[in-house]
């Protein structure tokens, strides 16, 4: 399960054969009259298109389950495992979840007020519904511990840090999936030099040394880094200032306009989905702007990580826009010669696993991501059931 802020995802696997899921469940919850629950095979057949009340928070899971028990998919549910986006400086990898577990991560919503409360409200549901169905809770955060303190810190007072004012990362999951699947690809390579750009509705990078993150683009919350679909990215905390006292912004008006209203929305003025921007950039030129600002930002990040890291040896992209957008992989890309950096224009365009040129002195890969494959196998490897 992984439930957003405005999204729930699941998905039921066959824990003896668990590459693949049998089924997949989406739910739109962004409080409009149009939320539906769909479930499809691993066709994309849809085996279930039903609307769902958004003013209840549960009733998307009663009617998912209720649908899965109707079919006979619940006699054999062995475990349940959850993505949970924040796990602080005390979670470092996938735990089982008890009452007491609960108790310590209720701590963890102020730290993400926008997702931590609906995920822990899909596990509560679950262990009502199966009070004996062991659950794991796998954390967003954990790849990031081997951050050096040098990237966790923020140039703030030093006891803030000792209270857990800090760069924690995100996207964790996603990244350790690419990186699995890089060390198949490339064997040795992957133990260099690699920024992974994770780029969707939330986009995030990372530097990866020795197969470990030594920094990435979010930090203390999954606002900071990267233009993203309706978040801001990087911003002059001046300006924020500015804005609560001469513009008489309140906190929660500040937060949603940063978390909600920002990104490529804020910037077109049209949307916040990339898909839409590059079907219509040439004719509007907010558009256009968005798309470039998103590129410019990515573009930065790199040359940064490239510092950081005394060099690339592979650049993979992930995510949605990630995976599929050839226009914002080229502006990214173009201008990066300097690093070594040289795509092959036909592979791009055909969003190839592989689209660097052989004159590439950097691999370039699109590795398509699976953060729920990714928690099954840690729910599998937490109950004893793997030797992975």
């Amino acid at each position: 399960m992984n439930r957003g802020s405005a999204t729930l995802k699941a998905a039921l696997y066959e824990a003896g054969d668990h590459e693949a899921p049998q089924l997949s469940m989406t739910v739109d919850q962004a409080g409009s009259s149009g939320d539906r629950l769909k479930i499809t095979d691993p066709r994309g057949a849809a085996l279930l298109d039903s609307p769902v009340d958004p003013s209840d928070p549960d009733i998307a899971l009663e009617v998912m389950f209720a649908w899965l028990g109707g079919h006979e998919f619940l006699s054999g549910l062995a475990a349940a495992g959850h993505r949970l986006v924040h796990g602080g400086s005390r979670y470092r990898e996938p735990q089982r979840i008890t009452p007491e577990f609960l108790t310590e991560i209720e701590q963890l919503i102020p730290l993400d007020p926008d997702h931590m409360p609906a995920a822990i409200r899909g596990i509560k549901f679950i262990a009502k519904k199966f009070p004996e169905l062991p659950q794991v809770a796998c954390f967003d955060t954990a790849f990031h511990t081997s951050l050096p303190k040098v990237a966790r810190m923020y140039a703030l007072p030093g006891n803030l840090y000792d209270q857990g004012i800090l760069r924690y990362g995100f996207h964790g999951l996603s990244y350790e999936y690419v990186m699995g699947e890089l060390r198949e690809l490339e064997g040795k390579i992957a133990r260099g030099r690699v920024i992974i750009a994770h780029l969707g509705n939330g986009a995030s990078m990372v530097a990866v040394k020795d197969g470990e993150s030594i920094d990435t683009s979010m930090g203390f919350t999954p606002l900071e880094g990267l233009v993203m679909g309706t978040r801001s990215g990087d911003v002059d905390p001046g300006l924020l200032l500015y804005l609560l006292e001469q513009k008489k912004m309140s906190a929660k008006e500040m937060s949603t306009m940063l978390n909600k209203e920002s990104g490529l929305l804020g910037v077109s003025e049209t949307s916040g989905d990339m898909r839409n921007l590059l079907d219509k950039m040439q004719q509007d030129s907010r558009a256009g702007e968005a798309v470039e600002l998103f590129c410019y930002r990515a573009k930065k990040y790199i040359g940064a990580y490239a510092a950081v890291l005394g060099g690339l040896d592979v650049l993979v992209f992930a995510g949605g826009i990630g995976e599929r957008a050839p226009v914002v992989r080229k502006g990214i890309c173009d201008g990066l010669d300097f690093l070594g950096v040289r795509l092959d224009a036909p592979s791009n365009e055909a969003n190839a696993a592989l689209i660097s040129s052989p004159a590439s002195g950097v691999k370039v890969r699109v590795i398509k991501t699976n953060e729920d494959l990714m928690i099954v196998r840690h729910v599998l490897s937490k109950l004893g059931w793997t030797n992975s």
